[in-house]
């Protein structure tokens, strides 16, 4: 989903949650800034619906929750809120308050691309999710082909290997949650423009 800013006067942390948990769309803030999330496309909804469900099968009976992208995200350490497609946390998970509507631990994170939002996934948010001691794996899924790239962070580091997987035929290993990620199963329903030949 995009991100757009909101007209809106300089608001405190304090202020964002209030106006956040009043609003019928959600919002990303950082620094004192609104911004207004975008609907997402056909195909985005799609892709973050299976992939959670798929997820969701596989850690059924284990101490994880996956949470879809109404769960709103806290970083800590810069004060970023917002909202990831996909969650999943493994252990007991902690919130920011009462509400137990704001994570804090997230142990992996998968955003769905889209051309609004990819050079930020890919750059500021990712620095932003780096900060998150908890986090041990980020995901990035495309909606035009079927590709995924995985960036796991090594053990007792600010490492992060990046892995891609392309093709229906291929397969993900999330090592953090002990689950495999098929592309067919995380396209299933996604169609895909042809390729023009006139070109």
């Amino acid at each position: 989903m995009s991100a757009l800013p909101r007209e809106s006067t300089h608001m405190t942390e304090v202020e964002y949650l209030a106006f956040e948990r009043a609003s019928e769309i959600k919002h990303e803030f950082l620094d004192g800034q609104v911004y207004a999330m975008t609907g997402a496309s056909r195909a985005h909804n799609l892709i973050s619906l299976y992939t959670a469900a798929n997820l969701i099968n596989q850690l059924k009976g284990r101490p994880c929750e996956v949470y879809p992208s109404d769960m709103r995200l806290k970083v800590q350490a810069s004060g970023l809120y917002t909202y990831p497609d996909v969650t999943v946390v493994c252990g007991e998970p902690q919130f920011a308050d009462g509400e137990f509507d704001t994570l804090l631990n997230p142990t992996l994170l998968i955003e769905v691309l889209s051309p609004s939002t990819e050079s930020y996934d890919r750059g500021k948010k990712f620095q932003q999710y780096r900060q998150l001691e908890s986090l041990q794996e980020y995901i990035l899924i495309a909606q035009d082909s079927p590709r995924i790239e995985h960036f796991l962070r090594q053990p007792d580091s600010d490492t992060w290997v990046l892995q891609d997987a392309a093709g229906l035929d291929t397969s993900l290993q999330l090592a953090s949650i002990g689950c495999t990620l098929a592309l067919a199963d995380v396209y299933e329903k996604v169609t895909f423009e042809e390729p023009d030949s006139s070109i």
